[in-house]
């Protein structure tokens, strides 16, 4: 693969591009006018890329990896460097991949940072999702710590959805899919369809609601998830929220409650026409704050805008969408209800992970599989 484009413009914040026009395989939703009065400008940051999952910081050098098992650094004004990172065989098939990528609260003194992965056996089979840490000696190299988290399951590579998160310095929050599999959403000893919470050196803590039935329960922070996608907390707040995708209708964003159930159940077998949040059921399962409806538009990462530089859309919540091909912008009241205002950056494609940067900026990753990017939007 060739090395990815950077755009040199885009980081000194000096000129606005195109959309790009990669082509797209999915048809997607007529894309909805952006909120009232939200003027905003978007510039490339890099280009050539294939399917950048996720991005984070370590000061203000940017991190960001892509499915296929690839880990770059980039200096504001710089290229990007390719890191040397001695992953072992990464799963690709479907949704499998590198995928989740979060840096520590104290990554610029400790270096520390941490992926989620498909890992396949020596045979090249799907084995498990693990998490692992790592520490970025420079910008080019870095060595493994720990195996924190392994035995998510995978399935053939569906439903593989892994975001990372810190809520605080020392907890690790890890968002992820069911594989497809009916039992495992409501099953504590499984791994997958759930929000899962660790400290940061691996250890389980006590006060995780589950922790006293032992095994894999210990880990689970909330569960009967589908395949969570998108994974946010509220500044100024501790609130954890979710986007998740649903079957062929009712994509859902939640706000994340210790020791709930979120209703998802499609038992026997995998019965794609049961409801999201089944309180038929199971009648105490948290109601989503927002659903699609009919058709999905396949969410997937999430943040909050924070900062006065966005005018009245501070603590807005943003939503990449996949098959919607935008990002959706709620507004979110002091009690988290949110209302729907509008969609942005409707011309490039799937759109897979929001970041607000340490520049208090808005950073978006494209998935279309070819000549991907990385984009940076401000108001204008």
């Amino acid at each position: 693969m060739r090395a990815p484009r950077i755009m040199l413009s885009a980081l000194m914040g000096l000129a606005l591009l195109a959309p790009g026009t990669s082509s797209v395989a999915a048809a997607a939703p007529m894309p909805a006018a952006p909120p009232s009065g939200f003027s905003y400008s978007v510039n490339q940051v890099a280009a050539g890329l294939q399917i950048p999952w996720d991005v984070t910081w370590i000061g203000s050098m940017m991190l960001f990896d892509e499915r296929p098992g690839r880990l770059w650094t980039l200096r504001p004004g710089g290229s990007p460097v390719r890191v040397n990172l001695p992953l072992p065989k990464v799963f690709q098939s479907s949704e499998a991949g590198l995928l989740g990528l979060v840096a520590d609260p104290q990554a610029t003194s400790n270096g520390f940072f941490y992926t989620c992965m498909s890992v396949a056996k020596s045979s090249g089979a799907a084995s498990d999702v693990q998490v692992w840490k790592w520490r970025l000696v420079d910008d080019a190299n870095a060595v493994k710590v720990a195996t924190l988290v392994k035995g998510i399951p995978i399935g053939y590579g569906r439903h593989n959805g892994c975001r990372l998160l810190f809520r605080s310095a020392q907890l690790l929050y890890i968002a992820t899919g069911d594989a497809a599999k009916g039992t495992n959403p409501q099953n504590l000893k499984s791994l997958g369809g759930k929000v899962l919470r660790i400290r940061s050196d691996g250890s389980i803590p006590k006060t995780n609601p589950f922790y006293k039935r032992g095994g894999n329960a210990r880990l689970v922070w909330s569960f009967g998830h589908r395949n969570l996608q998108g994974l946010a907390k509220r500044p100024g707040t501790s609130e954890l929220w979710t986007a998740e995708h649903g079957p062929s209708r009712d994509d859902e964003i939640n706000r994340i409650f210790k020791g709930r159930n979120y209703g998802w159940s499609p038992t026997p077998g995998y019965n794609e026409k049961r409801s999201m949040t089944d309180r038929s059921r199971f009648p105490r399962a948290v109601k989503a704050r927002w659903r699609s409806g009919y058709p999905t538009v396949a969410t997937s990462g999430a943040a909050f805008l924070s900062g006065a530089q966005w005018g009245r859309w501070n603590g807005s919540l943003v939503v990449a969408e996949l098959k919607g091909q935008g990002i959706l912008v709620f507004k979110v009241s002091k009690a988290g209800k949110l209302t729907k205002t509008g969609e942005i950056a409707t011309s490039y494609g799937r759109i897979r992970t929001v970041r607000q940067g340490p520049d208090g900026a808005l950073y978006f990753t494209t998935s279309n599989g070819t000549d991907d990017g990385i984009y940076r939007l401000v108001l204008s």
